[in-house]
């Protein structure tokens, strides 16, 4: 009895070993079918090759196998659509990731952070107006002794300037004696008061109202310390009321009357802090603040003056001298992204968003204040967002063909339901913007201004104008980086006609001799 109890209870475990087995084979087959099917599409998708190649700055030459472009420039190839990764609309383009590597594509994310900028420019050391005193004669006459003898000499408080005689002033000390003789106190104090009003020097008054003896010629004293300028006599000359004689001026304390654009004339206040460094003290930093901000804009700089304050009880600043200025403006919060991902052109700023998986879409963007690494965005991103940094022009010039330049707005279907009703329309910017005229052009570096952000290039020859291959001065925009341009150097850029300038807004170098077709 029990031998047939053991029975059907063995044949139940053998069951369930062999239903373990049988199903752990399956799965395993499963998984092995799986891992196939896998790299099968893995191999698939590796081996997918390019619809066309194209090239970079050039999105109508298209060719059906590697080479260059007419400007020197590696094709790029174009895999199309797979319809796969994040897809922000029209524009929203693919790259494979070989060529995302093989460009060197980098990336860069939208932060609000402080915009400490720093404004260079150049100024000139001034003597401080409020410490030069103008010297003029109250009376005509004649220039008996001069005691200075050359502009630049230092001169201290009541030091003899020069003698003159004149008529006036002797008929006035002899009022004054007639006056003292008649014992008449209203004639006494008449005669004295013009004494006065004809700046006659108290200590020659009272050497007159003690001796009463009339001095041919009167003395005039310095009435501060400081340096001569402006020294416009000389012995035997006729002066007369009106005529500069001499200026003194102070070099205490000096001014420094510098120069910024007027993009920048916002960021400035009275009390900013600058720094300031001189050619011939290299090495020597001298600290300062804003003192005075002129209120009218130079119309042909396009520049507001501002004047700086320094101690100068060492005297190494000297009138004239040249400086440099760097103005550290206050920092506030702002959404910033490093200056070389944006992309200026005639007709708007844009930037290529990074949306993962290697897709990319150029976005138009408004753009606001500079600092040396970095522009403020005031709308088109967000913080976050990720901007392609390098070789961004590349992927605009694929994704800018058929792009709304609009940014995909998170979980608005609509948006995009609506993206081609909007396909005849022209969204790249105001029209306001659109009336500046601007040309891309290539050209070759002759000569640089970099304090003057002006540099001579021989550009070529622009179709669209008709105009002939000409060399030409250009302003450089602040937003562009002056290190681009050296002697020499063949780049392509794109420039603005702003009030009769014409202003780079972008610059690539390229490779001399492909670029040029040799």
């Amino acid at each position: 009895m029990t031998a047939n109890k053991k029975t059907p209870l063995m044949k139940i475990i053998v069951i369930a070993i062999v239903s373990a087995l049988v199903g752990g084979g399956i799965v395993m087959s499963l998984g092995d079918f799986s891992a196939n099917s896998t790299t099968t599409a893995s191999s698939k998708k590796a081996e997918k090759k390019p619809l066309y190649w194209v090239g970079p700055m050039d999105a109508n030459y298209r060719r059906d196998k590697p080479g260059k472009s007419p400007m020197g420039m590696d094709l790029i190839p174009y895999y199309g659509d797979d319809g796969k990764g994040p897809d922000a609309g029209k524009g929203t383009i693919r790259v494979n990731p070989d060529v995302i590597n093989n460009l060197g594509v980098r990336t860069a994310t939208a932060k609000i952070t402080n915009l400490h900028s720093r404004i260079d420019t150049v100024g000139y050391v001034a003597y401080n107006e409020d410490k030069l005193v103008h010297i003029h004669p109250r009376v005509q006459g004649w220039v008996e002794k001069l005691y200075v003898k050359a502009e630049g000499d230092m001169v201290t408080e009541n030091q003899p300037l020069y003698d003159i005689y004149s008529p006036e002033l002797v008929n006035a000390q002899e009022e004054l004696i007639i006056a003292l003789d008649r014992k008449n106190k209203r004639l006494i104090s008449a005669a004295k008061n013009r004494l006065v009003a004809l700046q006659i020097p108290q200590i020659t008054i009272d050497k007159l109202l003690k001796n009463r003896q009339v001095q041919q010629r009167i003395t005039f004293y310095a009435p501060q310390s400081g340096v001569i300028e402006n020294l416009n006599i000389r012995e035997g000359v006729f002066v007369k009321p009106g005529t500069t004689i001499m200026a003194i001026g102070d070099l205490s304390e000096v001014w420094i009357e510098a120069e910024v654009f007027e993009r920048q004339a916002s960021e400035v206040i009275t009390g900013t802090p600058v720094t300031m460094t001189l050619d011939y003290l290299p090495g020597k930093t001298y600290a300062g603040k804003v003192d005075y901000i002129y209120p009218t804009l130079d119309a042909k700089t396009r520049t507001v003056k501002v004047r700086l304050r320094f101690d100068n009880k060492n005297g190494d600043f000297k009138p004239n001298m040249f400086a440099q200025v760097s103005i550290h403006t206050n920092g506030d919060a702002a959404l910033l992204i490093p200056k070389e991902a944006l992309i200026r052109t005639g007709n708007q700023d844009r930037v290529v968003l990074a949306l993962g998986e290697g897709s990319f879409k150029s976005i138009a963007v408004t753009v606001g204040r500079y600092d040396n690494q970095n522009v403020e965005i005031l709308s088109g991103l967000s913080a976050g967002e990720k901007v392609v940094s390098s070789a961004q022009f590349l992927l605009d010039s694929e994704s800018s063909k058929s792009s709304d330049f609009k940014r995909m707005n998170h979980g608005a279907a609509e948006t995009a339901s609506n993206g081609n009703d909007m396909a005849g329309m022209d969204m790249s910017g105001d029209t306001s913007t659109q009336k500046i005229p601007s040309a891309m052009v290539n050209g070759t570096v002759i000569s640089v201004m970099k304090d003057h952000r002006m540099v001579t290039i021989d550009r070529d020859a622009i179709a669209k104008w008709d105009k002939e291959a000409a060399r030409v001065d250009f302003i450089v925009d602040e937003s562009v980086d002056m290190s681009l341009f050296t002697p020499d150097t063949y780049l392509m850029f794109t420039f603005e006609i702003r009030d009769g300038d014409f202003v780079i807004v972008s610059s690539m170098p390229m490779s001399n001799n492909q670029d040029k077709g040799e």
